[in-house]
């Protein structure tokens, strides 16, 4: 019959098995050793990478962000040739990649609009590694790193926030520590009775004793509106970034105890209700 198989066919496969199964896991485990091989060689290729960055000067949202690239390409590359290596066809594996390219660009729309952003954000600096920023939804932090992907935020009470660098990018994005000084505004209301001038004066010889206040930048106590109870009135002033939390909790205070001891009161909502009685 046609189907039948020759009997030597399968004596030669069966005397040909050990061999071949021999040099199959002779190829895994240098595939293998290849491997670790290649991983300590990243490594290497990394930290030279990395000082050479540092040499360089190279803003460290630069930096982080080149490193997860090359560390991803090069990663990408080990396979690619331990692959060729065990025989399966480089140009083969090049052009599955590229037919599945747009199926997985369409399933990965996020990862790409991430990557992108994450580009946008190193080269247009809205922000950098240590900048306090909030987005358009109020989630707000210290940038601890910009990755390819997303970006790394760490609120005051240490919370972490992992943030979509596309999303970033494409929204709104304050950033409070950009700049070197910041406005301290200490809103303050008192009463009617009260001297207006008075309290600006006494208010603005605090603000010059104050340490951090910077005293060639302007220092103003303004009426801001006449309110229901009292005048409310801002008290503001000029320090630097690292000092501007410690500053206003300080002048919130001193404000406080400076109108006590000129005897200006801060007066209470008040409510005047008016009773007409018909006999």
């Amino acid at each position: 019959m046609e189907n039948e198989i020759d009997p030597g066919v399968i004596e030669k496969f069966l005397e040909e098995l050990p061999e071949k199964a021999f040099h199959l896991g002779l190829r895994v485990v240098l595939a293998g050793l290849a491997f670790l091989m290649g991983v300590q060689l990243i490594r290497l290729i990394r930290k030279i990478l990395k000082k050479t960055l540092e040499r360089s000067k190279a803003d460290i949202s630069a930096m982080n962000f080149i490193d997860s690239f090359v560390k991803f390409a090069l990663y990408f590359l080990l396979v690619l040739t331990i692959a060729s290596g065990l025989g399966v066809d480089a140009a083969s594996i090049l052009a599955i990649v590229g037919s599945a390219g747009v199926a997985i660009g369409l399933a990965l729309q996020g990862s790409l609009s991430n990557l992108a952003g994450g580009v946008l954000i190193l080269v247009l600096k809205p922000f950098r590694v240590g900048d306090y920023i909030e987005d358009s939804n109020n989630r707000a932090g210290i940038v601890e790193s910009i990755d390819i992907f997303y970006t790394h935020l760490l609120t005051y009470d240490n919370i972490a926030i992992v943030l979509p660098n596309g999303t970033l990018a494409n929204g709104t994005i304050t950033n409070y520590t950009q700049s070197e000084l910041r406005r301290v505004i200490v809103p303050v209301s008192i009463s009617y009775q009260a001297d207006v001038k008075e309290a600006r004066k006494v208010l603005l010889e605090a603000l010059k004793e104050d340490p951090s206040v910077r005293k060639d930048k302007e220092m103003r106590v303004l009426v801001d509106a006449l309110a229901d109870s009292g005048v409310n009135l801002l008290v503001r002033c000029w320090v630097k970034q690292d000092d501007y939390w410690e500053t206003k909790w300080r002048l919130t205070e001193l404000v406080k105890d400076t109108l006590d001891e000129a005897g200006i009161s801060i007066p209470f909502p008040q409510l005047d209700v008016h009773i007409n009685r018909s006999e």
